[in-house]
């Protein structure tokens, strides 16, 4: 590891002692997003995103921020979260301006695309007067339960990831009930039912606006199901790669779509287009293939070697039902090695030999990084810790864990040669001992971290000693 060698020549304690300045020189950036009527916001942003790096996972709540900033104050915060008058949608403008300059960075220096990921999470929460909050399905908990939905915007290059978008999902029992919309003052222009494919085309919008760098949209199957998304990516102009769920029927070959003649005197008359061939479900097709069909790849390092996949691509079309033709697609078919092999698919609008096998998989496989910033982002940031009940403290808060994230993946990247195993636990952990520890409990959580990361290392250095024969992941 670079920092083994550079250890001393490294100075640890003057990064994490500036840590606090340098968040604050970052909020200040800010500072015109934060004004209101003369009124600099900006210092109680500050102190709020203190309160988020401080307070551990599930505690990220105001009553504890205002424990552990000295200057926190709760009625401060209730007033700057719920009621203050500063326009989220001007933060998360700027959030995506830096995160798409520093990834564009990233990518000029690894020579890797860079994606704009969309995805929903939810936020379980008790009670009926949260915004939006209803009995649906969490991913969070893997069931129906009472939770907020939000669906987000990330962008992604190789390992790095920030959230920079998001839409919070209003069930149709919440944009149906008037009195409940004016309590939780949901704005009139957002009172209408949308699907979550329909509010990521949406961020997909914002975010083009605003001048945002990327080279793919991805999402998951929810999102690569939807005809109506790949449709409106199409016509945006904007490659896609988009999983799909294994039940999805495709056509092998382009279907002449006609309605067929009517037969005898009886019954209505067709009126509907039918194709002249059936389709074939994703899980029925991959069993056809041969072992000539799959093409072998490395795809990324991993802690435990080589990610290494066997990948198909192919031309197949679309249809749902209504359109007058199908559309064309890329079938991309990941699937891992191992005596248990996960299969994954994807559909694509790039043309089939527009990219190479590795790149597909690279863009099918971006997600991991994405889910990741997720975790971080709930567990070490506090997005899901809020106690808002209102629309705007709920657009509030995501902006402000937003701006947390995107800091902490800057300082990941910054910190990356000297400490490459550096995760947003790590920093903030050592952020929070610098600003609020002695120098004994910093110097013992620096040695804690280096000694676990030196043990990771070693174990992942065992494998990648015979680079010609990577190993594999299971």
């Amino acid at each position: 590891m670079t920092f083994q060698s550079d250890k001393k020549k490294f100075d640890y304690k003057s990064t994490f002692s500036k840590s606090a300045s340098k968040l604050s020189e970052f909020i200040a950036g800010y500072r015109p997003e934060f004004l209101c009527h003369r009124y600099d916001n900006s210092p109680t942003a500050l102190d709020y995103i203190l309160g988020l790096v401080a307070c551990e996972k599930n505690t990220a709540n105001l009553e504890r921020m205002e424990e552990a900033i000295d200057q926190g104050e709760y009625r401060r915060y209730q007033q700057f979260i719920s009621n203050s008058k500063w326009d989220h949608s001007a933060v998360l403008s700027k959030v995506q301006l830096q995160a798409s300059e520093v990834l564009a960075a990233q990518k000029r220096k690894n020579g890797k695309p860079t994606g704009l990921i969309v995805d929903e999470s939810s936020h379980v929460k008790k009670g009926k007067m949260s915004v939006g909050v209803s009995r649906q399905y969490a991913g969070s908990v893997g069931k129906v339960d009472n939770c907020q939905v939000g669906v987000y915007a990330s962008l992604c290059n190789a390992s790095y990831a920030t959230l920079v978008n998001e839409k919070l999902f209003l069930p149709k029992n919440w944009v149906e009930d008037k009195n409940r919309c004016d309590k939780s003052d949901i704005p009139g222009n957002v009172r209408q039912f949308k699907t979550k494919p329909q509010l990521a085309l949406e961020l997909v919008d914002e975010c083009v606006a605003n001048g945002v760098a990327f080279d793919w949209v991805g999402g998951d199957g929810l999102y690569g199901h939807s005809y109506e998304l790949g449709s409106g990516l199409d016509r945006r102009g904007l490659f896609f790669v988009l999983d799909v769920h294994k039940d999805e029927t495709v056509f092998l070959e382009e279907p002449i779509l006609a309605v067929p003649p009517r037969q005898g005197n009886k019954g209505r008359k067709p009126m509907h287009p039918k194709p002249d061939r059936e389709p074939v479900r994703l899980d029925s097709y991959v069993m056809t293939l041969s072992e000539n069909d799959w093409t072998r790849v490395k795809v990324r390092k991993t802690v435990k070697g080589w990610l290494c996949l066997l990948v198909h691509k192919c031309t197949v079309w679309s249809w749902n039902g209504k359109e007058a033709s199908a559309k064309k697609r890329t079938l991309l078919i990941t699937r891992t090695e191992g005596d248990k092999p996960k299969t994954k698919y994807s559909f694509s609008n790039g043309e089939l030999e527009a990219y190479t096998s590795a790149e597909y998989a690279y863009f099918q496989s971006q997600r991991y990084w994405v889910e990741r910033t997720f975790d971080d982002s709930k567990n070490e940031l506090g997005l899901s810790d809020y106690q808002v009940r209102k629309w705007t403290g709920w657009h509030h808060h995501h902006a402000l864990v937003f701006m947390a994230t995107l800091f902490m993946m800057n300082e990941r990247i910054e910190n990356g040669e000297d400490i490459p195993l550096l995760s947003v636990r790590d920093y903030r952990i050592l952020m929070v001992v610098s600003m609020f520890g002695t120098p004994n409990q910093f110097q013992t959580k620096w040695e804690q971290m280096i000694t676990r990361h030196l043990k990771r290392q070693r174990d992942i250095d065992r494998y990648y000693q015979h680079e010609d024969e990577p190993k594999v992941v299971k």
